[in-house]
């Protein structure tokens, strides 16, 4: 089979004036970005049409090594739906350049299933990562030069809780001292990069609602203390215009289209081991304004992403998902049924039973939120009709559709069982109002145990000496009750990558909290998990190049 790369390049595209015409967008209405990317302003976004709307979530099993293709499936799903006459957009996240290319090398979906033009997507897109990462280090560059400017005064803060960003893998940026070679220099500091998709101005990005709500969060924003304990926010700084006006552009989703001329939505990228995971709720609600079904993922597996989407997003955004996909692929439940990744190819009726395991916590878990739930099958030419059938039954058994997904291969004609079964759940058996894992008024503690026993399966969360003081200062400037988001490794329910299937008696252990006011929720880091990744012994851009004006390297 051809490459997604080759796939993409023989797409012929459509003007994205004529993808527009199919929401019934005038041309006048876009912000052209070349001839097949559009920005779309979100003030088109109709509050009434929302109501009448289908939200569909896709999350899938713990993801691991041989992949799951969430994206791929969401795009699938998309074109299945346009297959059986079925209005339908699909709202996605953007790509990092950080795992483009460290391990992944693009992640605009696969095969016939694709978002498109997928090389300008996976790499500068509109610029809506750039503008983040300018925005927050310009944050860092004025609050420095506030606190040169106030050197040994009583305005010079004590602390600096600030960070930059920067939108690569690079592990030996996580801690620095800044301010060396002098007083003309700056105050040295101790201060470190998380990734652009970690910044609390992504998850601002993603979670506000007008450029109003924009400017509100953006004032809230908590960047260090005073010398009296008092929160110093940008606000304070008085610069919120200022980083304002750097994402006047970026709040605006994105609008492209798929292999098969679909429209797409393409908008904010926070990643979901480090962050909330989710697009922004401006393009998955002005998706929702354009079409009867709205298709939208969460990042990694649904104990990080869809925990986070009902728990973060949909809570502050009062959405609600007619119903859910859970994703799998034979591969990864033999990887999670304890089969050897060299034989993960070959049949294993012993090691798809016992990998369902996972499957079935996740199941679990989407339906204790009250979700009518899809497992979709990802087949590979070498799954056998065997295994597919007991993975049928296995789903059905517990309340569960089923369908398998060729799109990879076959694009929307792969996905139309799946959209027929989508529309069936929703039509017959739709998802009820949603069941969060706690409620906000509870304690900190308490709603990472319940996190923690609950979607994940452990006895409790145990915080470090490091993370009970940061606890006592939230609980002391009266934030506790804001939800919580939990960075930890994608590869297990618990803190640790190497317990595959679904760990069992282990305590969850939070290194830290980190109070991202201005988002409006807690991160608690959970293990050994860095904000800023690091790069493979062998990153994607080794095999990165650009021949005969072509680029190669991206998958």
């Amino acid at each position: 089979m051809k490459s997604d790369i080759e796939i993409s390049r023989e797409t012929t595209l459509f003007p994205i004036q004529k993808i527009a015409e199919q929401l019934s967008i005038e041309s006048e209405a876009l912000i052209p970005y070349g001839k097949h990317i559009a920005k779309l302003p979100y003030t088109l976004i109709d509050a009434a049409k929302i109501k009448q709307s289908n939200l569909i979530l896709v999350t899938a099993i713990t993801p691991t090594k041989a992949g799951i293709g969430k994206t791929t499936t969401s795009v699938g799903l998309g074109l299945g739906l346009a297959k059986i006459g079925k209005k339908g957009i699909i709202a996605l996240r953007e790509p990092s350049l950080g795992p483009c290319f460290g391990m992944k090398g693009g992640a605009a979906g696969g095969g016939y299933a694709q978002v498109l033009p997928m090389e300008d997507i996976n790499l500068h897109f509109t610029g809506d990562f750039h503008a983040i990462t300018s925005a927050h280090n310009m944050i860092t560059a004025l609050l420095e030069n506030y606190q040169h400017q106030h050197r040994n005064t009583d305005k010079q803060l004590r602390q600096i809780v600030w960070k930059r960003v920067l939108d690569v893998n690079d592990r030996s940026l996580r801690q620095i001292v800044s301010g060396l070679g002098g007083s003309s220099n700056g105050v040295i500091n101790e201060s470190g990069f998380d990734i652009t998709p970690a910044s609390e101005l992504m998850a601002i990005l993603c979670l506000s609602e007008s450029l109003d709500d924009l400017r509100h969060k953006l004032e809230q924003i908590i960047l260090g203390y005073t010398f009296d304990n008092k929160a110093f926010t940008l606000k304070d700084l008085g610069v919120v215009g200022a980083i304002l006006v750097l994402l006047k552009n970026a709040i605006n989703p994105n609008l492209v289209q798929t292999t098969e001329n679909t429209p797409a939505l393409v908008h904010g990228g926070p990643f979901a081991n480090i962050a909330h995971g989710c697009n922004t709720v401006l393009a998955t609600k002005l998706a929702m304004s354009m079409a009867d079904y709205v298709v939208t993922e969460a990042g990694f597996g649904a104990d990080l992403g869809a925990e986070k989407f009902f728990n973060i997003k949909c809570r502050k955004a009062g959405l609600s998902p007619k119903a859910s996909v859970l994703v799998m692929t034979s591969q990864a439940l033999k990887l999670h049924g304890g089969v050897a990744e060299s034989e993960i190819k070959k049949p294993s009726s012993s090691g798809i039973e016992k990998g369902l395991e996972n499957a079935e916590k996740h199941l679990t878990n989407l339906q204790g939120f009250g979700q009518s739930v899809l497992i979709v099958f990802n087949r590979y030419h070498f799954d056998s009709k065997e295994e597919i059938d007991f993975v049928r039954q296995w789903a059905e058994q517990r309340g569960a559709a089923f369908a398998v997904n060729d799109s990879f291969a076959q694009g929307g004609a792969g996905a139309v069982e799946m959209a027929e079964k989508l529309v069936g759940l929703v039509e017959h058996q739709p998802s009820e109002p949603l069941k969060f894992t706690y409620e906000l008024e509870q304690s900190v503690e308490e709603k990472l145990n319940q996190i923690t026993q609950i979607i994940y399966g452990g006895k409790k969360a145990t915080l470090s000496d490091k993370a009970k003081k940061s606890l006592r200062k939230i609980e002391g400037q009266g934030f506790a009750n804001l939800p919580i988001c939990i960075a930890k490794t994608q590869y297990s329910f618990s803190d640790d990558a190497k317990q595959l299937g679904v760990a069992k008696d282990f305590e969850l252990r939070i290194e830290d909290l980190i109070l991202n006011n201005g988002a409006g929720f807690i991160v608690a880091v959970a293990g050994d998990i860095m904000r800023m990744p690091g790069l493979p012994k062998v990153p994607q851009a080794n095999f990165m190049d650009i021949i005969n004006g072509e680029i190669i390297g991206l998958s």
